[in-house]
């Protein structure tokens, strides 16, 4: 019995120390950018006004890319948050509309290496947004939420060349849910009457039906140095209806910022010379 335990106890040490050199000889960068978008906005809300309102919208944005810890040659997981921020006027030029929100999203993609520098991947992913818009000219209910949690797919197409001498990455990016919640108050509801206790039909289950988004995202990585430049376009569509409300939301953008791989390292652990390093978008 004792033999037994103790060569159990050496067949576990061994399996430790086998996946913990494992661990030590994978290396996982992790690829984020910080981007400042700026371009048009084109906004319409029945619950507001019937008028379409235009002007222009602004937004920052961080985007995080790493493999996964199991299978990093297969998976990768993207992480991005972003703050906007619009101001439309109406046809006239006498009122103002003014659209705020936060929006955070989380997936995890199933990558395939397609060709030397070419890559592709698509999966699943988790999307939150928060916001409002504001009408001034509205005095009695000038305020609009918008709050909804959807389940979609998101993928993306890397491809990493040389300009030159210049390294490049483009990128395509689009994002499409397909199911979750939004929410919505009826039509002319007052946001007081959902203060004094008015809950019902707030939240709507959301499918293409009466909630569609697509956000497209198109860039090139200029690779100067460990440091590289982002430039790219990014445009966003938002449709929703429902309770006879109608909302639509169109934003084109000029997108410019930073971007590059940092790799976190432990000091108390030596790096094996024989590492591999898993990327998640560059080469």
């Amino acid at each position: 019995m004792k033999r037994t335990l103790l060569l159990l106890f050496g067949i576990l040490l061994t399996v430790v120390e086998i996946s913990a050199q494992t661990e030590e000889a994978v290396l996982r960068p992790v690829t984020a950018s910080y981007t400042v978008g700026v371009g048009s906005s084109h906004l319409a809300d029945t619950y507001l006004s019937p008028i379409n309102y235009n002007g222009w919208s602004a937004s920052l944005n961080y985007d995080r890319w790493q493999t996964m810890k199991f299978k990093p040659q297969l998976w990768v997981m993207n992480m991005s948050f972003g703050v906007d921020m619009d101001r439309v006027l109406n046809q006239s030029g006498n009122a103002v509309m003014w659209a705020a929100g936060l929006r955070a999203s989380w997936g995890m993609l199933h990558r395939w290496d397609i060709a030397k520098g070419f890559k592709l991947g698509i999966g699943p992913a988790l999307n939150l947004e928060l916001g409002c818009l504001y009408l001034d000219r509205n005095s009695n209910n000038p305020v609009s939420a918008k709050a909804a949690v959807t389940v979609g797919a998101t993928a993306y197409a890397a491809y990493n060349f040389r300009l030159c001498r210049l390294p490049v990455t483009l990128m395509w990016q689009p994002s499409l849910p397909v199911i979750g919640s939004f929410f919505s108050p009826d039509y002319g509801e007052l946001y007081y009457e959902i203060y004094l206790g008015n809950h019902n039909g707030l939240a709507h289950c959301a499918w293409w039906g009466n909630y569609f988004k697509l956000d497209n995202q198109i860039s090139a990585d200029l690779h100067f140095g460990a440091t590289a430049l982002r430039v790219g376009y990014r445009g966003r569509i938002l449709s929703t209806k429902v309770n006879n409300l109608v909302s639509n939301h169109f934003t084109h953008q000029f997108v410019i910022g930073l971007s590059g791989e940092w790799l976190s390292l432990n000091p108390r652990k030596a790096i094996s010379p024989n590492a591999k390093r898993y990327h998640a978008l560059f080469e």
